[in-house]
């Protein structure tokens, strides 16, 4: 856990694992199997980092031992609320209760489902912490989804989310995104005021749509098997083919903050990994461009530094943009673009592959297909580059490519 404990009174966020023991589209699926663990360990595991205390709210014996093979708190949920009908929120509000019987009074509650197995712990710390931070009452995981959604009608099929009359491309649609199911951080106290998940400022966290899987039947569990079986022998990584990678920089290849000294001059900090991203690009002869606003004599000593194009004091990034692509030969389509704020959702948008830094403004997050794990100054623009690369591999092996399409 990563900070206080049950014994010493300081649990400031509490995750609870409801998992009940009966199930009729995958019988006791909490217990089933993959990767060699019960979907109730990779729960506990995914979370555990993340929050301060993990609880296991069940009703069956088999999946209260194993949670307490764990080494995590057990609650006991009565019969009446482990039914068919019964919802996740009065399983909380049960754990709850017994915590406080405890003595443990949360500030914050994460509601985990065990059965979407491929949760990363990193996605729930951004969740606990934009709740803890006072930036949302709730934080949830979501996946950007670009899918034409229809029903069933009085006269036929109605379009859902877009107008049948006219086929907009996908770039020029409102982004939309999926709820995952697979954790939520909250309030708790204000949880306890609403009695239901939803409530206050919402924020959105998003994650990657390749681990968005919730496994309700045996197809799912399949699926979860194959993924699972790829990710031992490849990289887990979406891949991103670009022909070209064209990237902001301050929030980028920076933290977005910056020092100043005593004669005003200012300094940023850098990562070194980001440095070996981009040499590994260029030497795999994927041309570079770093494109900013800002006239810091740093950024084009940087670019210096890298051996790259750049553009600075860019007062129209997009017009920028796409004249660097045409002297480099380049369709728009081809070119991944990395950015972190509300300038750089119209190259964004533009492009094949609009990437966000994961602590990007949410218009930067809305205007991209793909967000990133690393922050920005932290290993950003390296996991692009290996995703490049990797995309790279994949289209020369002739497999089918991640990109708009």
């Amino acid at each position: 856990m990563r900070r206080g404990t049950a014994e010493s009174g300081t649990v400031r966020v509490c995750a609870v694992i409801p998992a009940r023991g009966g199930s009729k589209g995958l019988p006791r699926k909490n217990l089933r199997l993959l990767g060699g663990q019960t979907l109730i360990e990779r729960a506990v595991r995914s979370v555990a980092d993340a929050v301060d205390l993990v609880v296991v709210s069940t009703d069956d014996l088999d999946i209260a031992a194993v949670a307490r093979q764990q080494g995590v708190m057990v609650v006991g949920r009565p019969a009446e609320l482990a039914g068919d009908t019964a919802s996740s929120e009065s399983a909380l509000l049960h754990a709850l209760e017994q915590l406080a019987g405890d003595g443990i009074r949360p500030e914050v509650l994460v509601f985990v489902q065990a059965t979407s197995p491929f949760i990363h712990t990193t996605d729930v710390a951004r969740a606990v912490e934009a709740v803890e931070s006072g930036a949302a009452d709730v934080a949830f995981s979501v996946a950007s989804s670009h899918t034409h959604l229809w029903c069933e009608g009085p006269e036929g099929a109605e379009a859902v989310n877009h107008d049948m009359t006219q086929r907009q491309r996908r770039q020029d649609r409102r982004p939309e995104f999926v709820e995952t199911g697979a954790f939520y951080a909250m309030n708790t106290e204000r949880f306890v005021e609403h009695g239901h998940r939803f409530f206050g400022h919402v924020r959105l966290i998003h994650v990657d749509p390749f681990d968005a899987l919730e496994i309700d039947d045996e197809h799912d569990l399949r699926r979860a098997e194959l993924i699972e079986q790829q990710r031992a022998t490849m990289s887990p990584i979406v891949t991103i083919p670009a022909r070209a990678v064209v990237t902001d920089f301050d929030g980028v290849h920076t933290n977005d903050s910056v020092v100043v000294d005593q004669r005003g001059v200012e300094s940023v900090s850098v990562s070194r990994s980001d440095g070996m991203g981009v040499a590994r690009l260029r030497r795999a002869g994927i041309p570079f461009l770093i494109l900013s606003t800002e006239t810091n004599d740093v950024v084009t000593a940087r670019a210096a530094k890298l051996g790259v194009d750049v553009v600075s004091g860019c007062d129209d990034k997009l017009a920028a943009l796409q004249a660097w692509a045409e002297s480099r030969h380049l369709d728009l389509a081809d070119i991944a673009y990395l950015g972190n704020d509300i300038n750089d959702v119209e190259c964004l948008r533009a492009v094949g592959w609009g990437v966000a830094v994961a602590d990007a403004r949410a218009e930067a997050i809305n205007a991209s297909s793909h967000v990133l794990r690393r922050p920005g100054g932290s290993g950003a623009v390296r996991e692009l580059a290996d995703r490049v690369l990797a995309g790279s591999v994949v289209s020369e092996n002739h497999l089918s490519p991640t990109r708009r399409a």
